[in-house]
């Protein structure tokens, strides 16, 4: 066989291999005998076009549950373990276990301002723990392993990053609306030595 005899037959086999899978895709394909028959036809609903969306109204305010920490007092700067920034709001209280809480206060003071003051107070540089949203902690006491779960601390945290209006005020029709700053106070068990 010649050279070009030889080019032919593999470009015939290069082409049949080529196009054998596309031939045995159409091959393989089911088909049902005879059609099937045409459904009943569906009532859709019509297309809306962007508009007012209604919301639910909410439940009346007797039914939602009460605020973590409603109708508790504000913790005293004693049970807090640290001087309390003057024009801070109280917001709630949680349990943080093995006698721990969290103690949350909102305020506008920017986030600039409150890690100055409490750097003065704790006579603490602190430590940035994220860079954005912005959160800096100051230690107020020591950590001990077993009788504790969390780090007695006071936390700060920008509600104002990435274009926040805040952190909303838990009391409805509340002023102000939103907090700009946090602060998180975790306190230690009762009877930890400081």
């Amino acid at each position: 066989m010649s050279l070009r005899g030889r080019a032919a037959i593999l470009l015939a086999a290069a082409l049949l291999a080529a196009a054998s899978p596309a031939l045995a895709q159409r091959r393989l394909a089911p088909r049902s005998f005879p059609p099937p028959e045409p459904a009943d036809p569906v009532e859709s609903e019509p297309a809306r076009g962007p508009g007012p969306v209604s919301l639910p109204e909410p439940p009346p305010r007797d039914l939602l549950p009460p605020l973590p920490g409603a109708g508790r007092a504000a913790p005293t700067e004693d049970e807090l373990g640290v001087t309390l920034y003057p024009n801070s709001t109280y917001l709630a209280t949680f349990d943080a276990g093995r006698g721990q809480q969290f103690h949350l206060f909102g305020t506008n003071a920017t986030f600039a301002n409150m890690v100055r003051y409490y750097r003065v107070i704790t006579r603490d540089r602190g430590e940035d723990v994220f860079e954005a949203p912005a959160t800096h902690q100051f230690d107020i006491g020591r950590f001990r392993d077993r009788e504790m779960d969390f780090r007695p601390s006071v936390t700060i945290k920008d509600y104002t990053w990435n274009g926040s209006p805040g952190y909303p005020n838990p009391l409805p029709g509340g002023d102000p609306p939103a907090f700009a700053t946090i602060i998180q106070f975790t306190t230690a068990p009762p009877g930890a030595r400081r």
